[in-house]
């Protein structure tokens, strides 16, 4: 949930799906590599490895991930990069995107003794839309490419070339 009684600010994301968006992106960028363990998530993204293990729980539940036990076992996307949204991330550790109560994704109006008149609950589903929209947009092979990929990267969803230490290109 993006709106969040209790928090300060009008529309919060958690830790929960910040964590879990950046795992996801890390795991794209590792896309047809094999496997990726928590531990090297955990160290390259600075984040702890329980919480983690917490988060991809979550994730192979929504079918986002799979994982492979023992040796060279970890984690890889369930689907290609391109297939999987930012939308499905978030909807995935936070639940549905609704500001308000009666904006609940595709639900009907729960409960609000102001729903016959409300004046106020155009702005909340404009608002909804347009969060889930802009989440929905986004595919984690974009999100892999960063602000530092060329236009024609991002436009084709071509991941960046990495070179290992011996100067091997993958």
């Amino acid at each position: 949930m993006l709106g969040n009684p209790l928090s300060q600010t009008a529309f919060h994301v958690s830790s929960r799906g910040e964590y879990g968006m950046r795992l996801m992106v890390d795991l794209a960028r590792h896309w047809g590599e094999g496997s990726v363990s928590l531990h090297t998530i955990a160290e390259g993204e600075d984040l702890p490895e329980a919480y983690l293990e917490q988060l991809v729980a979550a994730l192979r539940k929504a079918g986002l991930v799979n994982g492979k036990r023992g040796a060279g076992g970890g984690y890889t996307l369930a689907r290609a990069p391109g297939q999987i949204t930012a939308g499905d991330v978030v909807r995935a550790l936070e639940g549905p995107i609704e500001p308000q109560i009666c904006t609940a994704e595709g639900e009907a109006v729960v409960n609000c003794i102001h729903e016959p008149d409300c004046g106020t609950r155009l702005v909340w589903l404009k608002l909804q839309t347009t969060i889930a929209k802009a989440l929905d947009g986004m595919t984690l092979a974009e999100l892999a490419l960063g602000p530092g990929a060329s236009r024609d990267q991002r436009r084709t969803g071509t991941p960046p070339v990495h070179a290992d230490a011996q100067g091997t290109r993958h």
